[in-house]
């Protein structure tokens, strides 16, 4: 018995939708009616599937397009959400719990008129057409189309959800969550935080009221399960993935610098407090005396609260150095403090405000002053640096601090657009280094992605480029290690090895810079060489990309450390499950060591990710030095499968 609606056409064209995460609550605005259609998870069972939603819409924003969440590398956060909102009806199992998941976002949480989790505010409960049917809410068949088609999965993966706003003909930025006065990635933020903290005041407050007689077990009682209930609430939200080598503090000052947090209100400034935050580690990384972490491993501590003393033990630094930035039209507020980690005190704060005009003049300041607190020595040439890698032009500084951040997420689309940002900053700043460098970052990308129509015009040009970046400022590291990576692409194996190794003594800080040699000595068949160098790079990156994980991993395998080479080829597929490179590398370890039924398994989720692959166009990035190492490569994937 559904409701006449005359207003069908009009009404059932979305216009936006809210999350209201006060009150666990969608909210889907139609065009051209003043009422929205309110969606309320309005029990402590139901409320779980309220934050997976949002959880699934959050990560689309931070992807900045509408694309398929993998849910299962969000575990942590899940069993966290499901255990503080459905207290006694959490899950027991992990699988449970996945399997709860699935069943909800397939079958039980599109049916808008059956509202099996949630309740469909103001609308009654009215009998279906069929007999003996249960109680269904009076909605419209838009209404229900519109909401049933927002819940969609891959087919050929079907543990990548996506919250399918694109369906209904909007954008990311039609999403809004609200909690209070903040909003989208700050209110989620601070949305996980709260339940983080309930969920710890929680099990301290069920303790009983302990007897005379019993007061010292009771209180001994009591303090183990605070403890405990902090160190599961850690381990779930908080705690980043683990190290991937033992850390102990560093003879040396060494620092991490957390991400900076945008105060501004604006999701779409993200990018601003993030280049913020990569400069001043650039900048540091420069220091001789000085252990830097690398932004990879510091980023992962992005939106989660977090203790200090945690930061040190998982990273192995002395100094932690936090901050804000809050931009308001043509003016900047940054604050900056750096603690002392081994006692939570802090050594030097500071605040600012200025003129976006001023900015580059702010993080040389910070720099300078962050260095002095840790009591570093440094000379004149050494404070030089910074400011003979920057640009006058601000437009053309934001271009790139967004193209850089577009480069990381290593996809096509991405890696597009951050070519024609890159490219708009050099029109801007003709003698802007950092844009030529990664403008050429990006034509080397396109090979590797395979998208590039001719793969040596895409080197040569990205050699051009970056050999442009040097020349206009010869103190990148990061500039000299790719150029050794290019050099040996085009088997000039001798200039590739000397532009490397120049990276890693201009800056013996730069993760990067040591990825890079490591991998140009590997493809110049000197794999015991690269070992040390992914193992140092993996030391200053406690927390690393993919990257030195299966290029690790292949070194041990060309070794003949099989064990040593699964180890870690293992943990890079364990870090991000659709990376190729990760599962091709694995295809040929496993092809190695003689495990060739694990090796075909592998060949398979090559496949999986990549179903047009093809040996014959792969081979040709293969510039190795050896021929008979390109061939242990290609007949371990060919014994596999592959073809």
């Amino acid at each position: 018995m559904k409701r006449d609606d005359k207003k069908e056409g009009s009404q059932t064209r979305i216009g936006n939708i809210e999350f209201d995460l006060n009150n666990f609550k969608i909210l889907l605005h139609f065009r051209n009616n003043k009422n929205p259609l309110v969606i309320h998870f309005d029990k402590p069972g139901r409320r779980f599937y309220f934050s997976l939603i949002a959880l699934i819409a959050n990560e689309m924003k931070n992807f900045d397009k509408p694309e398929y969440v993998h849910i299962r590398k969000h575990e942590k956060i899940l069993r966290l959400l499901d255990r503080s909102l459905t207290a006694e009806k959490a899950s027991k199992t992990v699988e449970s719990m996945w399997d709860k998941i699935r069943k909800a976002w397939r079958y039980t949480l599109p049916d808008l008129e059956a509202g099996a989790h949630f309740k469909v505010e103001g609308r009654n409960l009215v009998r279906p057409y069929e007999r003996g049917g249960k109680f269904r809410y009076d909605c419209s068949e838009g209404e229900s189309d519109v909401w049933a088609n927002l819940f969609d999965y891959h087919e050929n993966n079907p543990w990548r959800f996506k919250f399918a706003v694109d369906s209904g003909s909007l954008n990311l930025s039609d999403i809004s969550m609200v909690l209070g006065e903040l909003r989208n990635s700050l209110a989620w933020q601070e949305f996980v935080r709260r339940l983080s903290v309930q969920t710890r005041a929680m099990n301290g407050e069920k303790l009983p009221v302990p007897r005379r007689s019993k007061q010292a077990a009771l209180a001994f009682i009591a303090i183990f399960i605070v403890g405990a209930s902090t160190w599961t609430t850690w381990n779930l939200l908080i705690r980043p993935v683990p190290p991937t080598v033992d850390l102990a503090l560093s003879n040396k000052p060494s620092v991490a610098v957390l991400p900076f947090i945008n105060l501004s209100g604006d999701p779409a400034q993200e990018y601003f407090s993030d280049g913020l935050t990569e400069e001043i580690i650039t900048e540091l990384g420069s220091v001789p005396n000085l252990l830097v972490i690398a932004r990879n491993s510091t980023f992962t501590y992005k939106g989660k609260p977090v203790k200090v003393q945690q930061v040190s033990k998982d990273l192995g630094v002395r100094y932690v150095l936090e901050g804000s930035v809050r931009r308001s039209g043509n003016r900047v507020r940054i604050s900056a403090q750096l603690i002392d980690a081994r006692n939570g005190l802090h050594i030097w704060a500071e605040q600012y405000d200025r003129h976006l005009k001023d900015i580059f003049a702010v993080q040389d300041e910070i720099t300078k002053a962050i260095i002095t607190a840790m009591q570093v020595e440094l000379t004149e040439g050494e404070q030089a640096r910074g400011p003979a890698r920057g640009t006058n032009n601000l437009t053309a500084y934001l271009k790139c601090l967004q193209a850089n951040e577009l480069i990381h997420r290593i996809n096509i689309e991405s890696n597009a657009l951050a070519k024609r940002l890159a490219e708009e900053a050099i029109a801007l700043d003709p003698n802007y280094a950092w844009a030529y460098y990664n403008l050429g970052r990006s034509h080397q990308q396109d090979v590797w992605l395979g998208v590039s129509e001719s793969p040596e015009e895409s080197i040569s040009k990205a050699m051009e480029l970056v050999q442009k970046a040097v020349s206009l400022d010869d103190s990148l590291a990061e500039a000299h290690g790719r150029l050794g990576f290019l050099l040996v692409m085009r088997g000039q194996y001798d200039e590739a090895i000397a532009e490397a190794e120049k990276g890693v003594t201009m800056n013996p800080n730069s993760a990067m810079a040591h990825v890079l040699l490591g991998k140009t000595l590997s493809f110049a068949g000197m794999w015991n060489e690269s070992i040390p160098l992914y193992k140092k790079a993996i030391l200053l990156d406690p927390i690393p990309p993919n990257f030195p994980l299966y290029s690790l991993g292949l070194s041990y395998a060309y070794t003949g450390l099989y064990e040593d080479a699964i180890k870690w080829c293992e943990r890079a597929i364990r870090q991000e499950p659709d990376s190729l490179y990760a599962h091709i590398m694995m295809t040929v370890v496993y092809g190695f060591s003689g495990r060739h039924e694990e090796a075909q398994a592998e060949a398979s989720e090559v496949l999986r990710i990549q179903p047009r692959f093809s040996l014959e166009e792969f081979q040709k990035k293969l510039t190795y030095r050896k021929e008979n190492d390109r061939e242990r490569f290609l007949d371990a994937l060919r014994m596999a499968g592959l073809e």
